[in-house]
């Protein structure tokens, strides 16, 4: 279970785009951001979104059904650590949706697919792979090298 926990954005994305209607995919060979890119991503991210929410009612489900009272304690001990697990997992998903709400907000500003640190523009390879990806990749890096050399200090 912890596996699928963790892949649940992964897992929706993947197919968000299998359920795209359009053939087309943004190439390096036309001007970037132009409106049939913006378009893409925003079908990607709306796509990405539907796909969590539905997986959601499935978590929001189990939850009504509230935990097993089961009188063997480690019947019930399995219960809450699964309830424990949902919980997290609806979390998770919550907090990928804000992402994508603010990626589509950045398509509507002009501001997707460009480096929020650097000004420049993030590559289409790492914008298919995350959407919601605020950096390039190089300033990616950055950011997380300096957040462990700040954890280490």
């Amino acid at each position: 279970m912890e596996t699928q926990t963790l892949d649940i954005g992964a897992d929706a994305l993947r197919k968000a785009i299998s359920n795209l209607d359009s053939d087309y995919l943004p190439s390096d060979d036309e001007e970037f951001m132009n409106e049939r890119q913006q378009e893409f991503f925003r079908g990607l991210l709306i796509a990405w979104k539907k796909s969590i929410l539905s997986e959601s009612e499935t978590t929001l489900a189990s939850l009504q059904n509230g935990p097993l009272m089961a009188p063997d304690l480690a019947d019930r001990a399995s219960s809450e650590t699964d309830w424990a697990l949902e919980l997290r997992t609806r979390d998770r998903q919550r907090k990928l949706i804000a992402k994508i709400d603010a990626a589509l907000r950045r398509i509507d500003e002009g501001e997707y697919g460009y480096c929020q640190v650097t000004g420049e523009p993030i590559s289409l390879g790492r914008l298919r792979a995350r959407p919601i990806a605020t950096m390039t990749l190089e300033a990616q890096e950055r950011h997380e090298r300096n957040e462990r050399i700040s954890r280490d200090d």
